[in-house]
């Protein structure tokens, strides 16, 4: 089954990580820069809420007023960190995590095969540049979809199925973006690479799944390039994974 099938190549994934030196480091390096930006973009934040919420409403002098005040002040503090952990997210997966991302795929494409394939007459400059390309809209359509059901929450009264739905289009899209390294890398178009997200729905979601866990969601997101190239050298290149595990 490709849902069960995609949960045991995160962890397979996740597992060769741990014994890789390389991929140990490259993964822990992106779960620093996610985390360290994220914190500093909400601290920011946090310093400066009351000059902002000063430029949305001026505090009230009537006292009932200071409470609604009050209430407004945090709401849309919350409402800004929310917003600037998205844009924290979207900045380290463009600027950073697509470089150490790739070079996790690169690594692990050379354990299993030998050698990192790229396509012929491309330069490393161009290959990263194309990669950098492809990052924006990955990164860009799971946080669109996710505001889209939101919304869609909001207006009806299917709020929790909505939620559901939700979460579900998240994980996937987090799952491709690391299926989607390997054949982006070898320059395949954009509209091939989401035709196989759509084929391998199941799997996605199922290698997504893990993302949903407190607290060690961060951790399995870090890494999941490796059982993500894993699965796309198997099912696409017929490489065998065995020795992977000897």
């Amino acid at each position: 089954m490709d849902f069960i099938r995609g949960i045991k190549y995160n962890l397979q994934g996740f597992a060769l990580a741990l014994k890789t030196p390389r991929l140990l480091l490259l993964g822990l390096l992106r779960f620093v820069v996610m985390v360290l930006i994220t914190i500093l973009s909400a601290g920011l934040i946090l310093a400066y809420h009351q000059e902002l919420i000063n430029l949305i409403w001026t505090r009230p002098d009537t006292a009932w007023l200071v409470w609604l005040w009050v209430v407004v002040d945090w709401l849309v503090t919350v409402l800004l960190i929310g917003i600037t952990v998205v844009l924290a997210y979207l900045l380290s997966q463009i600027l950073f995590s697509v470089l150490i991302m790739d070079l996790m795929s690169r690594i692990t494409e050379k354990l299993v095969t030998g050698a990192a394939r790229a396509p012929e007459g491309a330069s490393l400059f161009q290959q990263f540049f194309f990669l950098v390309k492809q990052e924006i809209p990955r990164a860009v359509i799971p946080i669109l979809i996710t505001l889209v059901f939101m919304l869609i929450g909001w207006l009806t009264p299917l709020g929790p199925v909505i939620s559901l739905l939700a979460s579900a289009a998240v994980i996937v899209f987090l799952a491709w973006d690391a299926t989607d390294l390997t054949p982006a890398r070898r320059l395949r178009p954009f509209s091939e690479r989401f035709r196989f997200l759509i084929k391998t729905l199941p799997f996605h979601l199922g290698f997504g799944l893990l993302f949903l866990v407190p607290l060690v969601n961060i951790l399995f997101l870090s890494f999941a390039p490796v059982g993500a190239t894993l699965y796309y050298l198997k099912r696409h290149s017929g490489e065998s994974v065995k020795s992977l595990n000897s």
